[in-house]
This record gives C-alpha cells, sequence and structure tokens, in this order.
C-alpha cells in the first residue's frame, strides 16, 4: 500500500490538545476546509468515524478513519463511494512553539504501476497539485484556530480538482 506519497505540515501556536480537538471533531471540515461545500457526518461514534466530504464542485469523497490515536491523529482512506481509496495519515507533534500538523497521502495513482514508469508523472503532475492541497487544507486549520471563524472558500487559492 505504500508507495508515492505527498505530504505538508505547519507549526500551531496551539497546544497539542487544542489542535487535537480541531482535527478529531465531527464536522470539522466544514469550518476549516478551504474546498469543503459540506462535510456530514455518517457514522461517528467510540468505534467508528465515517464521514462524507462534498467539495466546492461537487465531487463527493467518503472517509472511513481505520486507526484512531486519541491526541496524536489518525489513519483514514478516501475516496468515491465505489472508487479506488487514497491512505491518508494525520498526525500531531509537540513543537517549541505549540504543535505541528502534518498530512500524508499515499494517493491510489499510479498504485499498480511499475515505479520507473508513474515516477514522473507523479513527481512533475500529482505531487505539485496534491502538495498544494494540502498545504489549503493545513492552512484552513489554521485560519481557523487562530482566527476563530471558518476559513473562506478558496481562500488560499483555486484548485482544479476540488474548487
Amino acid at each position: 500500500m505504500k508507495g508515492f506519497n505527498s505530504s505538508s505540515s505547519q507549526v500551531f501556536s496551539q497546544k497539542p490538545d487544542e489542535l487535537w480537538n480541531a482535527i478529531s471533531k465531527e464536522n470539522n471540515l466544514n469550518d476549516t476546509h478551504p474546498f469543503c461545500k459540506e462535510n456530514e457526518i455518517l457514522v461517528w461514534n467510540e468505534e467508528n468515524h465515517i464521514d462524507k466530504l462534498v467539495y466546492l464542485n461537487g465531487l463527493t469523497f467518503i472517509r472511513e478513519f481505520s486507526e484512531w490515536f486519541e491526541g496524536i491523529g489518525y489513519n483514514l482512506w478516501i475516496g468515491t463511494k465505489r472508487g479506488p481509496k487514497s491512505y491518508v495519515e494525520w498526525r500531531i507533534a509537540e513543537h517549541s512553539l505549540g504543535s505541528e500538523l502534518r498530512i500524508t497521502v499515499y494517493p491510489f495513482f499510479f498504485r499498480k504501476w511499475p515505479k520507473f514508469i508513474a515516477f514522473l508523472p507523479y513527481y512533475l503532475y500529482i505531487n505539485p497539485k496534491l502538495t498544494s492541497y494540502l498545504n489549503s487544507v493545513v492552512g484552513g486549520f489554521k485560519w481557523y484556530l487562530d482566527e476563530g471563524t471558518a476559513v473562506p472558500r478558496n481562500h488560499f487559492g483555486k484548485h482544479r480538482w476540488f474548487s
């Protein structure tokens, strides 16, 4: 499952527990995700966490959380209901200035291709687009925690895949 990945991280002035409360709260993407039209809970309890993310362009993804590490982060699978899924890791770490959030995506793109063939398309096209997306998502959490208001839609610029 592991393979090519893209990630983004940012330092927050908030303590790790404050950041954890923001990333683990149900429906959190409604306030924090710059490309989110709607974030709806499908299941949210002690055992299971599943939600639906509708992007501004109407694309709909289901997020199925596979591991939950209280106070530290979680892992999830994201993709269309019946389509291929990408694996995502969300992690919080302590930082001298407060905390750090890192999101790493292992996309389904090129997963079954030989690496020597997939290398150039991944690093020339997929990685820059995915990293830009992740920078906006992490930036949305920072905006929300620093400003105390929902991040404006497309605040960090439009994204070809999701706006």
